[in-house]
């Protein structure tokens, strides 16, 4: 498995932030919502992201997913222009939609540890230990949530996920 270190710059996403499991009501109406507003900006975008991290002082796999939380967005070409974002939200508004909770935000994630998973999202940790190790070796400690970037689909039998995660020496 290869791990790589590399760094992001400025990143303009639609981004929903909450709280619960993976495959959850809340987690699946938040991308729904994200989705939806793309469409209404009339432009593609993607592919879907996630930033997760839990308020414990236990490691994230640990915690009970229910309590984890998220942002969870899709990358922009660039910055909408003023009034794009609200008017998309307008145009796929249902009642009681995660669609008014979208917001557009930028952000730097700087030097990141990184390696593409291939397999179930359950397995993940095997990943997560390499990218720890590689981490340990080079004295570098996280800064900031873990990311993952989806290149598959959720229901991909054999799912591809970006691992990242940000750090900093130590």
């Amino acid at each position: 498995m290869k791990v790589d270190l590399k760094t992001y710059g400025p990143a303009t996403c639609l981004s929903v932030t909450g709280m619960g499991e993976p495959g959850g009501a809340e987690h699946l109406a938040a991308i729904g919502a994200l989705y939806a507003v793309a469409g209404g900006m009339g432009g593609p975008a993607g592919p879907l992201e996630g930033l997760w991290w839990v308020e414990e002082e236990r490691p994230g796999l640990e915690v009970a997913r229910e309590l984890w939380r998220w942002h969870l967005m899709l990358p922009l070409a660039g910055v909408p222009e003023p009034g794009v974002v609200e008017g998309a939200r307008e145009a796929v508004r249902v009642p009681r939609s995660a669609v008014d909770r979208v917001r557009v935000v930028t952000y730097t994630e700087g030097e990141c540890v990184e390696a593409l998973h291939v397999g179930p999202f359950s397995e993940e940790y095997v990943t997560l230990q390499v990218m720890e190790e590689f981490m340990a070796e080079r004295g570098l400690v996280p800064n900031g949530p873990h990311h993952e970037v989806y290149l598959t689909a959720f229901d991909d039998p054999e799912p591809r996920t970006v691992l990242r995660q940000p750090v900093r020496r130590g």
